[in-house]
């Protein structure tokens, strides 16, 4: 047999042996574009997840407006009032998983949430009147509550106001409350997002009952 006629006769089985190296290809490429697509499809999910959390977290969290004391006669300061809101575009921010931080004379104390919630939206209360079911946690006060979210769970949203009330003469029971030119820091933290930061010092005299402090 001549060599040309060999090669002729060969020519199917090579033409068999290329086809199925090229199916075997397009199957390969198709398993990896399945696998591609499915993991692109879950990473843009986790992406836009995170994302939205991670945007509630920045722009979520406490503003304090203002913060109060309160004293009796001549003694210290035996209440504090702190006027928190939520942040612009805040997401709810839930004020019984919250925590209160007071840091004074090289000492910070950890407050609770007090389990009631006062309703002072009517403007006819004291809000140091409010009494407390346990001097070491901190109470919450109403004073804006459009949908009485803050009022029945505890829950602030936009617009509304509340005062976080703390017992200073329990905390600081040796010194009955915090005493003239004292530094005091602290902050308010949310579940999440930002915490809402004081920082004032004490003033020289104690000259009314109530007094600004920052």
């Amino acid at each position: 047999m001549k060599i040309t006629e060999f090669l002729k006769n060969k020519k199917g089985a090579s033409g068999i042996g290329t086809l199925i190296v090229f199916i075997a290809m397009v199957l390969v490429a198709a398993v990896a574009a399945s696998v591609l697509i499915n993991t692109s499809g879950f990473l843009q999910q986790k992406a836009a997840t995170t994302g939205k959390e991670s945007t509630e977290q920045v722009a979520s969290g406490l503003q304090v407006m203002s913060v109060s004391g309160y004293q009796a006669g001549s003694a210290n300061i035996s209440k504090m009032a702190i006027y928190v809101t939520p942040n612009a575009g805040s997401a709810a921010i839930d004020l019984s998983n919250s925590k209160v931080f007071i840091t004074y004379d090289g000492q910070t104390n950890v407050l609770n949430y007090d389990t009631t919630v006062s309703d002072l939206t009517s403007g006819s209360s004291n809000v140091f009147s409010v009494t407390f079911t346990s001097g070491v946690n901190f109470k919450v006060a109403v004073l804006q509550d459009n949908d009485d979210s803050a009022t029945a769970n505890g829950v602030l949203n936009k617009g509304d106001i509340a005062v976080i009330l703390v017992d200073t003469s329990s905390i600081y029971s040796t010194t009955s409350g915090i005493p003239e030119r004292k530094e005091v820091s602290g902050s308010i933290q949310p579940e999440f997002g930002a915490a809402g930061v004081f920082d004032f010092t004490t003033p020289a005299t104690f000259t009314d009952k109530v007094m600004e402090l920052q």
